[in-house]
């Protein structure tokens, strides 16, 4: 069996083929640079760029350029290729100790490369020469094949030598320039391929220590509710440090780049399926490896049902036949301040992008926003904005204003907890027990309350002890992780529970903190 990476085809092309397996022939070699001095193995790496990843290349050397002041100089990267063949002289040893994947791949008699490996030093064995002092020529050479596909990078042969460097336990040398975010997640994303990744996680900590760009939420437009979104440039950005985040196990990082990612969106979550084409997106990171992309995305929607969950439960009291009345003004309650609340209402949230008249064409559809980059703070502060209605000044109490507040203030402190984002360790460790989404393998999906009540449709009950609780304020209380869950992943919510009369019975469970 053979590394997929490795043995290429006999393209007939001196500069792609080594002389041989184990040296010893007369085509040209590319050029070595040497890792370890007495290294006895030779990795032969060819580095593919794709012209959508030059052209980026070129377009970011460009961009750089440009924002240097008059008279600075900095050095600059090379002029990128299409192919790039370089040799590493190495120690195999010190591989297959920090490499799993060499240890495997140079290691097991099941694979070409580890027979190659053999055969190569009982070759020299025979000349009485040791590994370590024979000519470059002589070592075994492994090849490695590498594309653009999983990091849209030009530049990985920097990022593979230096990766190379930080397992023998050497400084990197490339430029400090360009130490940028597309670098370190090309290291990344070959240090996951090569399992060597706690290394050189330990490496870029302490030594390394990239920056690490702030993402830009500044609004493009102002649509009524507040954002035009996240443009593509900082949701690469975005997602990209979440995947370094958790290849090089960065849990601070990962955990509040995941709930930016959660609170903001992304144009690849449509729910009309529509998503843009751009070369860029092919990258590993625009969707998120083992499991995350799902959760994250998962979450968010949760979120945004439970947000829009709190006008449709009020336009549903207006409207139900069955609902009583909803005016407060007590014995003079009346049903033209019912029809006027209601009134206002749909004005307010069509008028603000929150709600959308369809009717039974097809074509009212296409009435309906795309909400996949519409941030949550938003939604809550453009909720926040609905005026005091009253259809004369004895109905002071009436209205969505009064009643909607303390629910968006416990929404917004659920939000403010830790616990709406991933965190490292529960994913890469208790994945189930964290996981949002419900598991797909026919098990039951009845929910369990804190107070042991059982209920198979999910209903959340929202009463005032919830939203005075200030214990909801605190980091990381008793309880909260199990009820921001719960609210977020319920099917239905009842927010105005406590509002009904003492005829009205519900079998809904009440939440509690016990």
């Amino acid at each position: 069996m053979e590394d997929s990476g490795g043995g290429a085809p006999d393209s007939g092309d001196p500069l792609l083929d080594p002389p041989s397996s184990h040296g010893g022939g007369a085509g040209a070699l590319p050029e070595v640079i040497v890792v370890s001095e007495h290294g006895d193995v030779v990795l032969d790496a060819t580095f593919q760029n794709s012209k959508d990843t030059i052209r980026s290349a070129r377009k970011a050397a460009q961009t750089q350029s440009r924002h240097l002041s008059r008279g600075e100089s900095q050095p600059q990267p090379p002029a990128p290729r299409a192919r790039v063949r370089l040799a590493f002289r190495v120690d195999l040893a010190v591989l297959r100790k920090q490499s799993k994947y060499f240890d495997k791949l140079l290691g097991d008699a099941h694979f070409k490369e580890a027979n190659d490996v053999a055969d190569a030093f009982a070759a020299l064995s025979l000349k009485g020469v040791k590994p370590r002092d024979a000519d470059v020529r002589e070592l075994p050479w492994i090849q490695i094949q590498d594309d653009d596909g999983a990091t849209a990078y030009a530049y990985r042969e920097l990022a593979f030598a230096d990766l190379l460097r930080i397992l023998h336990g050497l400084d990197a040398e490339t430029p400090q320039t360009q130490i940028t975010l597309s670098f370190v997640t090309a290291l990344a994303v070959l240090a996951d391929r090569f399992d060597c990744a706690a290394g050189v996680s330990r490496y870029v900590t302490t030594r390394l220590k990239p920056k690490w760009p702030v993402t830009n939420h500044k609004p493009a437009r102002d649509d009524g509710v507040g954002s035009g979104g996240m443009s593509r440039a900082t949701e690469n950005v975005l997602r990209q440090k979440i995947l370094v985040s958790w290849l090089l196990s960065q849990p601070p990082r990962f955990q509040a780049a995941t709930k930016e990612l959660i609170m903001y969106g992304s144009c690849q979550w449509s729910s009309f399926g529509e998503q843009e084409d751009d070369e860029t997106t092919s990258a590993t990171w625009w969707y998120l490896q083992d499991g995350i992309e799902q959760e994250l995305q998962y979450r968010r929607n949760s979120i945004l049902n439970t947000l829009a969950s709190v006008p449709r439960h009020f336009l549903s009291l207006y409207t139900s036949a069955r609902s009583a009345r909803q005016c407060k003004l007590g014995y003079d309650s009346s049903v033209a301040c019912d029809s006027y609340q209601l009134g206002e209402m749909l004005k307010f949230l069509t008028n603000k992008g929150l709600f959308f008249l369809v009717d039974f064409s097809p074509g009212s559809l296409d009435a309906i926003a795309d909400t996949a980059l519409l941030p949550i703070s938003s939604i809550i502060n453009t909720l926040r904005q609905c005026p005091s209605y009253q259809i004369d000044k004895n109905h002071t109490n009436c209205g969505l204003r009064t009643r909607m507040l303390p629910i968006l203030d416990f929404i917004e402190s659920l939000l403010s907890a830790a616990s709406i984002s991933l965190t490292h360790a529960g994913w890469k460790g208790g994945r189930a027990a964290q996981a949002w989404m419900p598991v797909e393998n026919g098990e039951s999906s009845r929910k369990v309350f804190a107070n042991g009540a059982e209920n198979s449709g999910n209903t959340f009950r929202f009463t005032r002890a919830l939203a005075s609780d200030q214990r909801l304020r605190l980091e990381g209380p008793m309880g909260v992780d199990k009820l921001i869950r719960e609210v977020f992943t319920a099917t239905s919510w009842d927010w105005t529970a406590e509002d009904q009369g003492s005829d009205h019975a519900s079998t809904t469970p009440r939440w509690s903190f016990r």
